[in-house]
């Protein structure tokens, strides 16, 4: 179940990064309701919250895979937060260009997240956290 976390947690990492890319390119911080604090708190965050996961993995120690646990904790709440303020983006895109499919260059740079990546991102989220908790709980179960 480790190996299946570190799977999920890095197919998360790479939406993240499609996510950051496009926020970077459409102009990140001028124009968006996320700051950059926001952004790469939970980027640090999650890149550090994998590091101690492979340290686990390598390691085994028991204690290293509730730390990784820990620290997915404001990950996921930054994570809700950021989807939070994309929905209205999401939804003003819709609704200024007139269908699900429209991809204006108006607005706030995460409005052209594409729809795939967020949910793909969220779903894969969820899951690795899922899997982590299972793993560290038994690592310590027995």
């Amino acid at each position: 179940m480790g190996i299946a976390a570190l799977v999920t947690w890095l197919l998360t990492a790479v939406g993240g990064f499609v996510m950051l890319g496009v926020w970077i390119a459409r102009g990140g911080r001028r124009t968006s309701r996320f700051s950059p604090g926001l952004i790469f708190g939970h980027f640090a965050l999650a890149a550090a919250g994998l590091v101690v996961w492979i340290a686990y993995l390598f390691a085994g120690i028991a204690a290293l895979a509730w730390v990784a646990l820990v620290l997915l904790v404001p990950v996921a709440l930054l994570g809700f937060a950021m989807f939070a303020r994309w929905i209205p983006a999401y939804r003003g895109r819709t609704a200024v260009a007139g269908g699900p499919g429209a991809t204006g260059s108006a607005g706030p740079p995460e409005r052209h997240f594409p729809v795939a990546v967020v949910a793909g991102h969220g779903l894969l989220a969820v899951a690795t956290v899922v899997l982590v908790l299972l793993t560290a709980l038994g690592m310590s179960g027995g």
